[in-house]
């Protein structure tokens, strides 16, 4: 059997942080824009700091796992 979390929540997490798509961090105008499908270079890197540390928490703090099949 293989293991499928870190797969599906590595991609869960990358279409729902990827910046502009729900929220951008920081916005162009404000702290915090929501749906404005914009980015920029520090929106990237914040987003990708978002990520990084909850994938960690997800895969090496709670253990998440999936077997299929």
């Amino acid at each position: 059997m293989s293991d499928w979390g870190p797969v599906f929540i590595s991609v869960v997490l990358f279409i729902l942080l990827s910046p502009g798509l729900l929220f951008q961090i920081p916005g162009k105008h404000r702290l915090v824009e929501f749906g404005n499908f914009q980015t920029s270079g520090v929106s990237i890197v914040v987003h990708a700091i978002i990520f990084f540390g909850l994938v960690a928490l997800f895969l090496l703090a709670l253990g998440v796992h999936m077997y299929i099949g």
